[in-house]
């Protein structure tokens, strides 16, 4: 069935008072049961004045029951849920994930509070961390940094019992930052810094054998804690706390940060 109208009526119009008003059907699997084209305006559209405005379904495993599409290299919205007193979008599932969103930036951004009522599970994340602009290009993940000037701009350590240490770049070993606070995008190096939780730390033992739970402070290793076997110098310069041994050499150690 085809409608056209060059006009400025209705192209096809189905009413029913107990069925369906217009059913599409195709069993070509490169065909769709139904299309709606438009050059101007909406393409397709579907409004009840008592149920939803439109459904999809779909039995086949691994396949959506609604797609939205859109090419346009402006950036157009694939999907655009609006809401003037409800959600603007809902996903529910029984046994699955409400909602999955995999993006190549962000998968997700929210303008706005946000409210959670059940656990934030991070999944392979150890620590909080924040973003640091970082002058010592060599600062990579696990090495120790401190403070380089008054503008919190930072380095890797270079001195035993630094005062001025700040925390470990987040992301080596097994574990990733959870939370960032502070990640922009800009033209600076600038690196996630873990302030608390657990963290992989470059660890020199050469000064002194590491065992779990020794305090750890700075060392003249170029970005390596050690363990802080000086009670009078540690004050102010611990790191954290080792979750694993190092009886000798240099190493990614596990610790628990605990700025003090």
């Amino acid at each position: 069935m085809i409608g056209v109208n060059t006009q400025a009526g209705v192209g096809v119009k189905g009413v029913s008072e107990k069925q369906d008003g217009v059913q599409g059907f195709s069993k070509n699997f490169d065909h769709f049961g139904v299309i709606g084209d438009n050059q101007a305006g909406v393409g397709v559209r579907g409004q009840s004045a008592a149920h939803d405005g439109v459904q999809g379904f779909t039995h086949a495993p691994g396949k959506a029951g609604v797609v939205g599409v859109c090419d346009d290299p402006v950036g157009a919205n694939g999907v655009l849920g609006r809401s003037n007193n409800a959600s603007g979008v809902v996903g529910q599932s029984a046994s699955g994930i409400g909602v999955l969103a995999v993006g190549g930036r962000l998968a997700g951004r929210f303008e706005g509070n946000v409210e959670v009522t059940g656990d934030i599970v991070l999944t392979n994340a150890g620590d909080c961390a924040e973003h640091f602009l970082v002058v010592d290009e060599e600062a990579n993940p696990g090495s120790v940094v401190v403070l380089e000037n008054d503008e919190a701009m930072l380095a890797q350590s270079r001195q035993a019992y630094d005062k001025r240490v700040v925390g470990v770049v987040s992301g080596a070993g097994e574990c990733k930052p959870g939370v960032i606070l502070g990640n922009r995008h800009s033209g600076q190096n600038r690196k996630p810094i873990a302030l608390l939780g657990k963290v992989f730390c470059k660890v020199d033992a050469r000064y002194s054998a590491i065992e779990v739970g020794d305090m750890l402070t700075t060392s003249p290793t170029v970005g390596h804690a050690m363990k802080a076997a000086d009670a009078t110098q540690a004050f102010g310069s611990i790191i954290g706390k080792a979750l694993s041994p190092l009886p000798y050499g240099q190493g990614l150690v596990p610790i628990i940060v605990t700025l003090q």
